[in-house]
């Protein structure tokens, strides 16, 4: 795995710095002693209330230095990646932000932590402190093991001993409902992926089609392997596992963690899928789906649930000041606004304009019989199916010739420029189907119908940027309409098939698909323009002299 750093020994600090270059809040700042003590703290703290200070090893942020601040941590110890904070440090902490009200260790369930957080506690009670330590071990993935690790449900409880401390309460009150609210958390983490460290040799043990189910947030390894599905199946499992241990009576609050490279759109699938599963009738409240208990660049995440009362519930939903948290919401369902109906067009009655529906119908059958040999000249310059998508907006026109106001062309325009944007499909469809639409728009303002499509193919170069030369249906399209402005339909025949045989001239195309391939089109007439030249010629027939 690739990472971006300068020296191994220095990512932790050199990010630390970054973080707090960037904060902007100017309430924040850093303890002296690097690189041994790496301490953010809150630069406008108020000594008389109780400090709530947590940490641990680098690897998870934005935890925890990105939940300093107001409502939330006073400080946070870093160790290096994954590894505790030393109990220097962590002493350091508490000397700089502790006063009479005394001083709140939250710690995470890892035998490191534990120890160099107690020992710095111990040291700091002896100096006159008063200090008391909350351990959080939420992880449920392994059922029976006496001393569970705590992981991202630990964040609930930074919430909600910070709201209460910037609140005003006493040591022993904070300390009580941190305590009640570590023991009402239960998460459990999935992962396809194990997470890479800077510096270090990495190879992954997942296979092509698995992951695992339960691991830790170091990148330990899961508590089982699991073969990957989709989606609603894997939360399903997860979702089950921590009904088990939830009470089916209560409310609980949700947290929904990316353990580090799981996209943006896929965390929202992820929440639709959770709250659309067992868990949702127990779930009120929200917090993610967001960065917030990282590990590293695991492709995995996490789930935590907290029993809410009142109290738990205020404290969730008061504001903080680190930008990091993402406020607790509100369960709702998705507004749905109805879709807006066109404004109805004053057409004239529907007529059977025997003269239009033929022309039409030549069109469309002339474009349809074209399918194979537009694919075959399109695999030559592009992806092989302009014949297709030509030919199934040719049908979709044809299926819905009995529904055309023919006896009004602005509107018959309209709405052949409706079929196409829906059935066409491609960039060619959305460009016809602007072609039409503006071309029914001009038309309804009086111009003539040389002018109006004029007007149409302005409006579909504006938008889709080709010019002539470019090598696209505009080198048969624009030739053919000015001529026929000008002169009348069998200029314009003449002038289509001209600006289609010229492209076959162009060994490069400067828009549309064909300019993405790197070979060169010598003799291979575009697709498009020849689409166009062969409609003009149907038409032009049907009003040639007997």
């Amino acid at each position: 795995m690739k990472h971006f750093f300068n020296r191994k020994d220095s990512i932790v600090t050199e990010a630390l710095d970054g973080f707090l270059a960037t904060a902007g809040s100017g309430t924040l700042a850093r303890l002296d002693g690097y690189p041994e003590v790496k301490v953010v703290l809150r630069a406008d703290w108020d000594k008389t209330k109780v400090s709530i200070v947590s940490g641990g090893g680098a690897g998870h942020e934005p935890s925890h230095a990105g939940f300093v601040g107001a409502g939330m941590l006073t400080a946070a110890v870093s160790g290096e990646i994954f590894a505790s904070p030393s109990v220097e440090a962590v002493l350091a902490a508490i000397r700089a932000t502790t006063g009479p009200a005394g001083c709140l260790l939250i710690v995470k369930n890892y035998t490191g932590d534990r120890l160099n957080f107690g020992l710095a506690a111990e040291k700091a009670r002896a100096e006159g402190f008063a200090v008391e330590m909350v351990i959080v071990a939420d992880d449920i993935a392994l059922p029976d093991i006496t001393q569970p690790r705590g992981i991202a449900g630990t964040l609930f409880v930074h919430k909600i001993a910070g709201h209460l401390s910037e609140a005003g309460h006493d040591l022993a009150s904070v300390a009580a409902a941190a305590r009640a609210a570590a023991k009402d958390i239960v998460s459990l983490g999935i992962s396809l992926s194990s997470c890479s460290i800077p510096g270090q040799a990495h190879e992954d043990r997942f296979g092509a089609d698995d992951g695992e189910l339960g691991l830790g947030i170091h990148g330990e390894p899961g508590v089982e392997r699991i073969a990957l599905e989709a989606a609603s199946k894997l939360v399903a499992i997860m979702a089950e596992r921590l009904a088990a241990r939830i009470d089916p009576h209560s409310h609980y609050a949700l947290l929904i963690n990316n353990l580090g490279s799981v996209p943006p759109l896929e965390m929202s699938l992820i929440a639709n899928t959770v709250l659309s599963s067992s868990l949702a009738k127990a779930v009120t409240l929200t917090i993610g789906p967001g960065h917030l208990m990282t590990a590293l660049n695991m492709n995995g995440f996490s789930l935590s649930l907290i029993r809410l009362g009142a109290e738990r519930e205020s404290a969730l939903l008061a504001p903080v000041g680190p930008h990091a948290w993402p406020p607790a919401r509100p369960v709702r369902p998705p507004v749905v606004v109805a879709v807006a109906k066109p404004a109805s067009r004053n057409t004239k009655a529907t007529s059977r304009d025997a003269g239009a529906m033929r022309l039409i119908t030549a069109v469309c059958e002339k474009l349809i019989s074209l399918e194979e040999p537009l694919n075959s000249l399109d695999a030559k310059a592009g992806d092989g199916d302009t014949g297709s998508t030509v030919a199934t907006g040719a049908r979709s026109v044809l299926d819905r010739i009995g529904t055309l106001p023919l006896a009004d062309k602005a509107a018959t325009l309209a709405a052949i420029g409706d079929i196409l944007g829906t059935s066409m499909g491609g960039s060619s469809g959305v460009l016809l189907s602007i072609f039409f639409t503006a071309a029914a728009q001009s038309l309804d303002g009086r111009a003539s119908l040389g002018k109006a499509l004029l007007a149409g193919l302005d409006r579909m170069i504006f938008y889709g940027g080709a010019k002539v030369g470019d090598r696209t249906m505009v080198d048969a399209l624009e030739p053919a309409l000015k001529a026929l402005d000008a002169s009348g339909l069998e200029a314009a025949a003449k002038a289509a098939r001209h600006g289609a045989e010229a492209t076959a001239a162009m060994q490069r195309a400067k828009a549309g698909r064909s300019a993405y391939i790197g070979r060169q089109l010598d003799g291979v007439a575009d697709p498009g323009a020849f689409a166009i030249a062969e409609a003009f010629a149907a038409v032009a027939a049907m009003f040639a002299p007997a």
